[in-house]
């Protein structure tokens, strides 16, 4: 297999260098940490993978020998992939047998959480004969998603892996994990891409993914200030903003985005219909904040000023336009966004959402 034909995409140059940098530097465990879209699952992919490689370069992996190969089949015999059965299952990461035949046979939901079997399971793992080379890799992500027994399982074995074991832990919620399993780390705070380069990754991206025969939806290329909007929309994250330009073309999505505020002043549900509840919750904390920030004399960081409705007539003034109202619903979405995964209904669930921010954005 050369590298052409490698199925691994060549990572973002901000996640190239931070790769360089980890790989020249010692220690059997490390936790990738930083909010979500700046690429921590596809650092510590990488990481893996140059660990693992037969022909690794200080630059990475080779991505052509037969180690190479395997992880990016995933069949790496000596790569264990400790995620919610939920992303392993969206990635195509295999399940073990019991599982999978329990969810074949619809006897369970797959988990949202990283469940206690499966980290006995990587415990196991780690004590096996390695198959291919010097190194075994437990890679877990997001690491999060442990609950206090699951990563308890998991602390012996962090803490004095036996033979050439390696642990990657990648996270964009660094503070809910146990501080004994922070403190057997050593840590890498994910960097932050120049807005300018993420732009200019982000279109290449999408270029690319057009020519290799994406879906018609990503087929026209998109201009260049529709992928400005979805990366200011994104907090400058491009990884999400990548995942909402291959979701959704770019123009309809930063139209979207645009009329997203007004929209919601005007308490219309349906501009919120196709979301899930997750990405409402977190659409509307963004709009909440800008608001906010601007009703205050600052400047928006996820709108345009122009995007955002109106300060009603009488909250001229700083101190006005209802700030204790969106203070309160402020408070209320983050309340929200810790239980929104819960089975509600989705549709009553938008509606009371909608409900709450035309009350708070017309605030007086």
């Amino acid at each position: 297999m050369s590298e052409a034909e490698s199925s691994n995409p060549p990572l973002a140059p901000w996640l190239q260098t931070q790769l360089e940098s980890l790989l020249a530097q010692r220690g059997h465990a490390w936790l990738l940490s930083g909010p979500s879209g700046l690429g921590q699952f596809e650092l510590a992919l990488a990481l893996a993978r140059a660990w693992l490689c037969e022909e690794a370069t200080p630059q990475g992996a080779c991505g052509h020998c037969g180690s190479c190969h395997a992880v990016d089949v995933h069949t790496h015999a000596d790569l264990c992939m400790l995620m919610p059965e939920t992303l392993s299952l969206a990635l195509g990461w295999p399940l073990d047998e019991k599982t999978q035949d329990e969810l074949d046979a619809k006897k369970r939901k797959p988990s949202k959480e990283i469940k206690v079997d499966a980290a006995r399971e990587a415990v196991s793992f780690t004590q096996f004969t390695r198959s291919r080379g010097d190194t075994k890799v437990v890679l877990v992500f997001p690491a999060e998603r442990m609950n206090n027994v699951t990563a308890n399982t998991l602390l012996k074995t962090l803490e004095e892996p036996p033979g050439a074991v390696k642990f990657i832990l990648a996270t964009e919620a660094a503070h809910q994990l146990l501080p004994t399993i922070r403190s057997r780390c050593l840590g890498h705070t994910m960097v932050w891409p120049d807005f300018e380069l993420a732009l200019g990754w982000l279109q290449q991206e999408i270029t690319n993914a057009a020519e290799g025969g994406a879906p018609k939806k990503a087929a026209a290329a998109p201009k260049p200030a529709d992928l400005q909007t979805l990366l200011v929309a994104a907090g400058g994250r491009p990884a999400d903003a990548l995942m909402w330009a291959q979701n959704t073309p770019a123009g309809e999505a930063a139209q979207h985005w645009q009329s997203l505020p007004k929209a919601m002043a005007r308490g219309d549900v349906s501009a919120l219909s196709d979301w899930a509840p997750s990405e409402a919750v977190d659409a509307l904390q963004k709009l909440c904040h800008d608001v906010m920030a601007v009703r205050m004399g600052a400047a928006p960081r996820f709108f345009s000023a122009a995007d955002l409705p109106a300060q009603p007539p009488a909250a001229a003034g700083k101190g006005g336009g209802g700030l204790y109202a969106l203070a309160a619903w402020a408070k209320e979405l983050a309340t929200t966004a810790r239980t929104v995964e819960h089975p509600y209904n989705p549709g009553l669930m938008l509606e009371s959402l909608v409900s709450r921010a035309r009350l708070a954005l017309n605030a007086k």
